[in-house]
């Protein structure tokens, strides 16, 4: 009998030119340009290599940054539709609601060309951090504050949640966190819009069965799980104790290991420097220093004691730069998809182009010719 491949593990399923992976050596490329590389560069730029499929010329990015500043804004009623939505959900739930309205005001919507999906590409890069700024200033029962097309995509997200701009380190690390958000390969979220897109659906279904997928708590969820677990831990002095109950307790430790990683995940590699010089900037060493020792734990207990490849993911420093920034942990997941929409964008506009319907087969373990 055939053996099913569960959770779909090793099985390629497509050919793709938007990024690669070698989990082994801990490398991570989008098109082509290693993600170190990339962090120098402004989210705009970035957005604009995963959805155009090149870097941008002077004139091409100036040209998308005015599109991205300049469609912040969103009208009365989309305010409305998010202020109509259970405050105690996730902002995940409510951007999904905020996006599927979103798609009732485009006269484009079932117009799958890859010049109508960067039209949309654009007014939904633009808006999503602004319903989800808009969202949590009406859960907090404050005044929304209108965006700021004079500041990058990292420093008008946290200046609408705050009210004041944030500092030059701030603004850097936020972006760069978009960007390192960005885009992953086929993960279950980029997979999930590759199959809704793969039906010939409409690109905002597709985005939204990506943030559905991405909300999950072994997914996107993690960094919210993660800024969870820093705040049990408490203490510095406190972090091996914490690690050794959950080992002992054979628990999940958020933050920690990866499908695809053998070895660091070279995002976390660039989270962890810039929770480092948050730290250093605010004179803070609280949440780096029990991060460390949490990492310090893992390694030792389970890389060098048990020889299992458990190192940290995207996730476990992301968590840490997110309490430096004083996130909501209920935003975490929705900070998450700000970055990834670039490259759920660039999947969908992919598939389109080269589309075959996404239809895999179950391997049937049931029971045969039974009467009723």
């Amino acid at each position: 009998m055939k053996k099913a491949q569960e959770g779909l593990v090793g099985v390629s399923v497509t050919e793709s030119k938007i990024s690669y992976i070698d989990g082994e050596k801990g490398i991570l490329e989008y098109r082509g340009y290693n993600i170190k590389d990339l962090v120098k560069l402004p989210y705009e730029a970035v957005s604009y290599l995963l959805i155009y499929g090149k870097l941008p010329n002077e004139k091409e990015l100036k040209e998308y940054t005015d599109i991205l500043r300049n469609n912040r804004e969103i009208d009365e009623e989309t305010i409305n539709v998010i202020k109509t939505c259970n405050f105690n959900i996730e902002a995940m739930d409510a951007m999904r609601t905020g996006v599927s309205y979103l798609s009732h005001c485009d006269l484009n919507l079932n117009n799958n060309s890859i010049l109508a999906n960067q039209g949309k590409a654009g007014i939904l890069i633009s808006k999503i951090p602004t319903i989800i700024a808009y969202f949590f200033k009406f859960v907090n029962l404050d005044d929304p504050i209108p965006p700021d097309s004079s500041l990058s995509h990292g420093s008008n997200f946290l200046y609408m949640l705050r009210g004041t701009k944030p500092t030059d380190l701030e603004a850097k690390t936020m972006e760069t966190d978009f960007i390192l958000s960005a885009e992953h390969e086929l993960n279950a979220s980029t997979f999930a819009t590759r199959v809704t897109a793969s039906t010939q659906s409409d690109l905002y279904s597709a985005i939204i069965s990506g943030l559905g997928t991405l909300k999950g708590p072994i997914h996107g969820g993690a960094r919210m799980a993660v800024m969870k677990m820093l705040d049990e831990v408490g203490y510095q002095e406190n972090a091996e104790e914490y690690v050794i109950n959950l080992i002992k307790e054979k628990k999940k430790i958020m933050g920690f290991g990866h499908r695809v990683y053998k070895t660091y995940d070279p995002r976390s590699d660039v989270f962890k420097e810039h929770a480092r010089k948050l730290a250093d900037e605010k004179n803070d060493m609280k949440w780096y220093s029990m991060a460390e020792g949490i990492e310090k734990t893992i390694i030792k207990e389970l890389v060098e004691k048990k020889g299992k490849p458990i190192y940290p993911n995207v996730d476990f420093y992301a968590a840490v730069i997110y309490k430096y920034l004083n996130l909501d942990p209920h935003l975490a997941t929705s900070i998450f998809a700000i970055g990834r929409i670039s490259g759920w964008i660039a999947h969908c506009i992919e598939q389109y182009n080269t589309n075959k319907l996404i239809r895999p087969r179950a391997v049937y373990i049931g029971e045969h010719n039974l009467k009723p």
